[in-house]
């Protein structure tokens, strides 16, 4: 059984700071926005969790395996660098998307995203380590086929990219919907998932109904382990098979 551990990071009082004294470039807030993001994944990264930009002020972490230490002094380490400061929720739940929302509750209970007074909020529920198991997380790497074949050297650039993101948000809202998955685009024709302790069933399913409707044709490596890195090493791993063999579904 899995059991996610989930933290939102929201950057504090980010939309009024833009705009504050004047307008700031947009070249500068996007420069900002991703070197943040590059170091969050760092220092999560160094601790075995995985980072997902979402919408660059509100990150998404699987943390298993980062305790409430770790998670202060990654909030101190951004404060040290940068300009904002960010707040941190924390969840646990077998449910990826169970462990968000409560993640999520606990930055809203201590206000608003655009209230200058709340700064480097850390609340919510690690796993204690008698509390942990070596399958708490489960990975799955989605991968295009042929993308540089069907898409990259046949279309260009954009309508590359807009043929890529609709099968992204059909896999997006169908994980979400059907089995409470938490799925990240993140970068060229690839696409993570956070997932309970999902079948070769339900990874079927999820790629039929991609190539179904937005015709998409998918492969799937899944992973499992105590933290997320390891599990997305073992889903690399799995996906790998899938090119080698043809399946559509591995699961390490």
């Amino acid at each position: 059984m899995t059991n996610a551990q989930v933290t939102l990071i929201q950057i504090d009082n980010y939309g009024p700071w833009t705009v504050t004294p004047e307008p700031r470039r947009e070249v500068d807030l996007q420069t900002l926005q991703s070197r943040l993001y590059a170091d969050l994944s760092q220092l999560v990264g160094n601790r075995k969790g995985y980072v997902f930009f979402t919408r660059f002020d509100n990150m998404i972490a699987v943390t298993n395996g980062i305790d409430e230490a770790d998670h202060a002094l990654i909030q101190e380490s951004v404060g040290n660098r940068y300009p904002v400061t960010v707040s941190f929720g924390v969840g646990v739940d077998e449910s990826p998307v169970e462990a968000l929302s409560a993640a999520t509750e606990q930055v809203q209970d201590a206000g608003s995203a655009q209230e200058p007074d709340r700064t480097e909020i850390l609340r919510g529920t690690v796993l204690a380590p008698d509390e942990r198991a070596d399958d708490d997380v489960q990975i799955a790497h989605f991968d295009v086929n042929d993308a540089t074949g069907k898409y990259t050297d046949r279309m260009n650039a954009f309508d590359s990219f807009i043929h890529i993101e609709q099968g992204y948000a059909e896999l997006m809202q169908y994980m979400r919907r059907a089995h409470d998955a938490l799925s990240f685009f993140v970068g060229g024709d690839n696409v993570i998932a956070v997932c309970p302790d999902l079948d070769e069933t339900a990874y079927e399913d999820a790629i039929q109904h991609v190539e179904d409707t937005a015709e998409v044709a998918l492969k799937v490596g899944v992973g499992q382990a105590a933290t997320a890195q390891s599990a997305g090493m073992a889903a690399k791993h799995a996906l790998e098979e899938c090119r080698d063999d043809g399946h559509r579904v591995v699961i390490d």
